[in-house]
């Protein structure tokens, strides 16, 4: 195959943890009798509440294949690459598991926001209720923290006010504000998605929104990020396609693999994230860029200066492929009967808003068609 899938699972494969029916009829055929894929497929999707393992686990089970955990990207797995934090100190917000999460990816010493709080009790003075009576104090790292938002947290008042003290301070929480510092300690986020799905229920998206908002109230200055992952963000793509080329190399397919397919449900993240990749593929072609890499040059960094490994940066230096398509299915957030595209623009803060991004290539009915229509456009008989 000259080509892989990039799924997203949520309203596409599955919904809640009970697969579309679809599903298991389009992986039935990407499958041969043993169970091995035929073509190259990563799951991308921006939840990040559990790990890669458990999420292949469920996929296996719900979709009747079998799925490792090296075909599965979630919203938080680029931060495998940043390794030049992992010694570091690191504040972690979420929910889930996750020390264990940041365990995984490489993180030696995270700290969580509920630690945090129990080692500094009097910063968390939202709820009266849970001041102590006692105060007992306590050392948990020496080293000034970093910051790693995961996800959306329980309790969205503590973690707010931890993690904008540690901000202020520098990354020594319950230390006296340092206003005058910035830009300021590290953070690094995953999952920009404002809102779940099509339902009502804020997403770390709007978490983020409440963060960035008080901190310039405090301090006048814009937070700023060291990365942001997840969909649509370029890097969350090249990970992906770097995940797609290993498993051909796996299976000693010496065809390049020319074209991702990015199936999913959502106009501002699968379809917006997809064809900004695209463009960044496109632009990485022509001549006059590639004259520029041959000087040193390069193309524009992007608006976060990404601190990544040094073999990593080799990995992801040239991107493979030569194009990401973009193929929305109706099962989920996106209909047929909506209007197109939304009015507001639920898209992060630093990711410009470009009405073009927002137009899939292909629209069908499910991830079955979906499969189909790929197979068609390749000319690939299974």
């Amino acid at each position: 195959p000259s080509f892989g899938f990039l799924f997203d699972i949520d309203g596409v494969l599955v919904r809640g943890k009970t697969p579309i029916p679809a599903a298991r009829r389009a992986f039935q055929k990407l499958v041969n009798p043993q169970g091995q894929f035929l073509v190259p497929v990563v799951f991308v999707t921006n939840a990040g509440n559990c790990l890669c393992q458990d999420k292949a686990d469920q996929l296996s089970h719900l979709l009747g294949v079998p799925i490792s955990q090296d075909q599965v990207m979630m919203s938080h797995s680029p931060l495998r690459m940043f390794k030049h934090y992992h010694e570091k100190c690191v504040l972690v917000s979420g929910q889930g598991p996750v020390l264990d999460i940041a365990q995984d990816l490489g993180f030696c010493q995270p700290l969580t926001i509920d630690t945090l709080r129990e080692k500094r009790p009097l910063l968390d003075a939202v709820d009266h209720d849970r001041r102590p009576k006692v105060l007992v104090s306590g050392d948990f790292c020496s080293k000034p923290l970093s910051v790693v938002l995961f996800g959306e947290p329980v309790r969205w008042e503590t973690s707010l006010q931890l993690i904008i003290d540690v901000l202020l301070t520098s990354g020594y929480p319950g230390n006296p504000y340092e206003q005058e510092n910035y830009p300021h300690i590290p953070v690094l986020a995953c999952n920009m998605d404002l809102m779940w799905a099509a339902e009502a229920q804020f997403g770390h998206g709007t978490f983020m929104v409440c963060l960035e908002n008080i901190y310039k109230k405090i301090t006048g200055k814009d937070l700023k990020y060291e990365a942001l992952v997840g969909k649509p963000s370029r890097l969350t793509y090249q990970y992906a396609e770097h995940l797609i080329r290993a498993q051909a190399l796996q299976r000693s397919w010496e065809q390049p693999i020319q074209t991702l397919y990015a199936v999913g449900d959502n106009l501002m993240t699968d379809v917006y994230g997809a064809n900004l990749y695209n463009r960044y593929l496109r632009e990485r072609a022509e001549p006059r860029l590639q004259a520029r890499l041959s000087a040193g040059r390069g193309p524009a960094p992007p608006p976060q200066h990404l601190q990544l490994g040094l073999g990593w940066q080799h990995q992801l230096a040239l991107a493979a492929a030569a194009r990401c398509r973009s193929v929305l299915v109706c099962t989920g957030v996106y209909s047929a009967q909506a209007e197109v595209p939304p009015a507001a623009f639920h898209g992060h803060r630093d990711f410009g808003f470009e009405p073009g991004l927002v137009e899939p290539d292909h629209v069908v009915p499910d991830v079955d068609a979906a499969v189909d229509l790929v197979f068609q456009l390749e000319n690939f008989t299974p």
